[in-house]
C-alpha cells in the first residue's frame, strides 16, 4: 500500500500543461543536426517474408509487404531475384509463394476479381503464364505441394449446419422481420481477429495443380493443421484432437495421417498431452515431431520426438535442450536430423539437432534470423532483423554459417542518413536472486550528462519474449526524447521454462519486481528524470500496467493498453475457455485467488494518470475489461482517459493508422502529464 498524493496530482492539473516541462523540452530539441526518426516514416517502411530458394538454387522469391496508405491497410506482393540478389524486381501480387517440386512453377495466395483470396500458380519461364486454380468461398491457407507436383494441398473452413433453430409461425409474405438469432452450442465459439467460428471446422483439402476441383480428405466436427506430404505423396500428416471431448480437452492433441486416395484417417500418437508439428523425413521412414506430456504448468517447451512412419517406436531426441522452437522444424536433405529456429535470451538463432540427440548451434548474433528454405547443397535463406536493421532476406552457407549475405535492402531508401537510438543490454538481479535480461534504447542524440524522461514498456503473453529485432516504435519514442526501457521479466519464454512457470498462480505478482527492479539498475546510472517515468503495455503489458498503477506511485503517467483487469469476469468472456486452468480452483469454488490477482481490486490506491487503449473488436482481452478499470479510475477520482480503437481486434496498431494514434496518443498522454522536473544544484 502507498498514501494517495492528491496534492501532488492537483498541481499537475495546474502546472503541466502551461509549463512544458524543461526535461521533455530539452530531450526533443532537434538543434543537434541529427537526422531522426520521424512517425511518417512508418507510412513508407516495408516487409519481407517467407523467402524461397528453387530447388536448383539459382533464384529467390518472397512476399514484399507494404502500406496502402490510400485505403489504410497492408497489402504484400511477390518479387523474384538471383540467389547473388541481383535483378531483383516485382513478379507478382499475392504473398506465399512456395517453389514446385522441380522449380518450374510457384504457388501462391491472391485475391481474385472479387476480392477473395484464392490459390494462384505461375509458371517460371519466359512466358509465365499464371492460372487461378481455385474458386473457394472461403479462404485457404497452409498450401503445399505433392512431391510429384501434380497436386496441391491446403486447410479451409467449412461451414457447418446450424445446431438447431426454430421457425415462429405467423410471417406475412414480404415481411420485415428481425433476423434469427444464433443459436450457440459450442465452448469455443469465437476467435480474435476472425469472430465467430462455431459455423465451421477447419479442414484438409486438394485440388490439381492446373485446376479443379477441390477434395475434402478430413471430416467431422474437429480443427485440423496444415497438411505435410509425406516423401512419397501417398500420406499428409496433420494434427488435430479427433475425439467427442475435444473442445473441452486442454492441452491435448495428436499426430494422425490421411490417405490421399482413400481419405483413411489413422492415429499415430496416443499421449496425454500435446503432440504436433509433425515433419516427415526425406525418405519417409521417420516422422519428427513436438511435443510434451500433459502438464499443469502455465508453460513448458515442447521436446522433439521421433517415430517411424506407421507411429512406432516414439522416443524423445531432444534431451534436456530447453528452449522455445519457433516456426516448423526442417530434415537435413541427407535425413542425418534437424534444423530448428530457438529463441533464446532475447535472440533468434538456427541450431541443429541430430537424431542422436546432439544439439548444435549453427548460427550466432543477436538478431532475430529466421530460415525458411535451402537447396539439397546446403545454402540456406532466411530473414534477419537486428535492432538498427529493419527485416531483409539474407542467405548462408550451411557448412558455412559464419559469413550472412543480406540480399535485399527494401528500407535503406526511406532510413537513408537516420541515426538510429542506440541500444544497450544489460542483466541485473531480482527477487528470489533471479537473473533478468533488458534492454535500454537511447535518444539518437544522447547525452549522459543530460537527464531524459524514461518509458517502460512491457511485453504481452504473458508467455512471450523480447527481442533484438528491429521496433519502429520504440525507435520513434527515442527519437523524440525518450529512454525506452524493456525486459523479460519472470514468465517470459527464452530462458527456459522453469523460467516461464515463475508466475504459476502468481501473475501479475512478482514479475511486478522484475521490472521495478528494471527501473531502478536505469534509474542508477544517473541520466534518467526519476520524476518523469511512464509506463505501458499491451495484453499481458496491460495486466501489468493496470497493477503496478495500484501498488506504486512513482509513474507519472500510464497507458494499459487491451488489458485484463478482473479475472472474475475475464475467463468467461474471452475467445476460449482455457484461461479457467490458470487458476487454481474455479471462481464458482473460490473466487479469492482470482480477486487477489485482478488490479480491479487496487484501483482505490491508484493516483497514477491512467489511460487505456483497447481495439473495439478485441476478442481476447474484450472491451469490458477496459471498461470496468476506467468506470472505477473515475469513482475513484483518477485521471484517466478511454480510447476505443476503430476497426481493431486485439491490440491498437494493425490497421497503419491505427500505428500512428497509438504512438501519438501514447505521447500526448504522457506529455500532459510529466511531473515538474527535479530541482538540482
Amino acid at each position: 500500500m502507498f498514501e494517495r498524493t492528491l496534492l501532488r496530482r492537483a498541481a499537475w492539473g495546474v502546472a503541466v500543461v502551461a509549463m512544458a516541462t524543461p526535461s521533455l523540452a530539452l530531450a526533443q530539441s532537434d538543434d543537434s543536426g541529427i537526422k531522426k526518426v520521424s512517425l511518417e516514416m512508418y507510412l513508407d517502411q516495408e516487409t519481407v517474408s517467407n523467402p524461397r530458394i528453387a530447388p536448383d538454387g539459382q533464384r529467390i522469391v518472397y512476399a514484399r509487404g507494404w502500406i496502402d496508405k490510400m485505403n489504410d491497410r497492408r497489402k504484400s506482393s511477390i518479387w523474384i531475384m538471383n540467389a547473388d540478389g541481383t535483378r531483383n524486381h516485382f513478379l507478382v501480387d499475392g504473398s506465399g509463394p512456395i517453389w514446385s517440386p522441380d522449380g518450374s512453377r510457384i504457388a501462391f495466395t491472391a485475391s481474385d476479381e472479387s476480392d477473395d483470396s484464392q490459390i494462384f500458380v505461375r509458371w517460371m519461364d519466359d512466358e509465365g503464364a499464371t492460372t487461378q486454380i481455385t474458386r473457394l468461398e472461403k479462404s485457404p491457407s497452409n498450401v503445399a505441394w505433392a512431391p510429384d507436383g501434380n497436386t496441391i494441398s491446403f486447410t479451409m473452413n467449412v461451414e457447418a449446419a446450424p445446431a438447431w433453430t426454430v421457425n415462429p409461425p405467423g410471417r406475412p409474405e414480404g415481411a420485415n422481420w428481425t433476423a434469427a438469432p444464433k443459436v450457440v452450442t459450442r465452448a469455443d465459439y469465437r476467435q480474435d481477429r476472425v469472430g465467430f467460428v462455431d459455423d465451421g471446422w477447419r479442414h484438409i483439402f486438394v485440388v490439381p495443380a492446373e485446376g479443379g476441383t477441390p477434395r475434402q480428405l478430413t471430416d467431422g466436427e474437429w480443427n485440423h493443421s496444415a497438411g505435410k506430404w509425406t516423401a512419397d505423396g501417398v500420406e499428409l500428416l496433420f494434427s488435430s484432437l479427433r475425439t467427442e471431448d475435444a473442445e473441452f480437452s486442454y492441452r491435448e492433441s495428436e499426430i494422425y495421417s490421411v490417405n490421399v486416395q482413400s481419405e483413411t484417417i489413422t492415429q499415430l500418437t496416443r499421449r496425454a498431452g500435446t503432440d504436433t508439428g509433425a515433419e516427415p523425413s526425406p525418405n519417409g521412414d521417420l516422422i519428427a515431431y513436438r511435443g510434451v506430456d500433459q502438464h499443469s504448468d502455465t508453460y513448458r517447451n515442447l521436446g522433439v520426438y521421433l517415430m517411424n512412419r506407421d507411429g512406432s517406436n516414439q522416443r524423445l531426441i531432444s534431451g534436456d535442450f530447453d528452449r522455445q522452437i519457433t516456426g516448423g522444424m526442417r530434415w537435413a536433405p541427407d535425413g542425418s536430423g534437424l534444423y530448428i529456429t530457438t529463441n533464446q535470451a532475447g535472440a533468434r538463432n538456427l541450431h541443429f539437432l541430430s537424431l542422436d540427440g546432439e544439439v548444435r548451434q549453427v548460427t550466432e548474433g543477436e538478431h532475430l534470423l529466421v530460415t525458411t528454405s535451402f537447396t539439397d547443397g546446403g545454402i540456406a535463406v532466411g530473414t534477419r532483423t537486428s535492432p538498427h536493421a529493419p527485416g531483409d532476406v539474407v542467405t548462408f552457407d550451411l557448412n558455412q554459417p559464419a559469413v550472412v549475405t543480406q540480399l535485399t535492402h527494401v528500407n535503406d531508401d526511406i532510413f537513408a542518413g537516420v541515426t538510429f537510438g542506440e541500444l544497450e543490454e544489460f542483466w541485473y538481479k531480482s527477487t528470489d536472486d533471479l537473473d533478468i535480461q533488458g534492454w535500454i534504447m537511447k535518444p539518437p542524440d544522447f547525452d549522459a550528462s543530460k537527464k531524459y524522461p524514461m518509458i517502460l514498456t512491457i511485453h504481452g503473453g504473458p508467455h512471450s519474449m523480447y527481442t533484438t529485432g528491429f521496433n519502429f516504435g520504440w525507435q520513434d519514442h527515442a527519437a523524440n526524447g525518450y529512454v525506452v526501457l524493456y525486459t523479460n521479466p519472470r514468465g517470459s519464454t527464452g530462458y527456459g521454462s522453469a523460467f516461464a512457470n515463475e508466475i504459476k498462480n502468481a501473475y501479475p505478482g512478482k514479475d511486478f519486481d522484475d521490472l521495478m527492479n528494471g527501473v531502478n539498475e536505469v534509474i542508477a546510472r544517473g541520466y534518467v528524470d526519476d520524476q518523469n517515468l511512464f509506463v505501458y503495455g499491451c495484453s499481458g503489458g496491460g495486466v501489468l500496467t493496470s497493477w503496478i498503477v495500484g501498488h506504486t506511485d512513482r509513474f507519472a503517467a500510464a497507458s494499459a493498453n487491451c488489458p485484463v483487469t478482473n479475472w472474475l469476469s475475464f475467463v468467461g468472456t474471452t475467445d476460449g475457455i482455457g484461461w479457467y486452468n490458470n487458476f487454481e480452483t474455479f471462481p464458482w469454488e473460490d473466487p479469492s485467488e482470482h480477486l487477489r490477482r485482478s488490479s480491479l481490486m487496487y484501483v482505490g490506491n491508484v493516483t497514477t494518470p491512467t489511460m487505456l487503449m483497447t481495439g473495439e473488436n478485441d476478442l481476447r482481452t474484450p472491451m469490458p475489461q477496459t471498461e470496468e478499470f476506467y468506470a472505477a479510475l473515475k469513482v475513484v477520482g483518477v485521471e484517466s482517459a478511454m480510447i476505443r480503437f476503430k476497426n481493431e481486434w486485439h491490440g491498437t496498431s494493425r490497421t497503419p493508422s491505427n500505428f500512428l494514434r497509438t504512438q501519438l496518443f501514447l505521447r500526448e498522454w504522457f506529455k500532459r502529464y510529466a511531473r515538474m522536473p527535479s530541482i538540482t544544484d
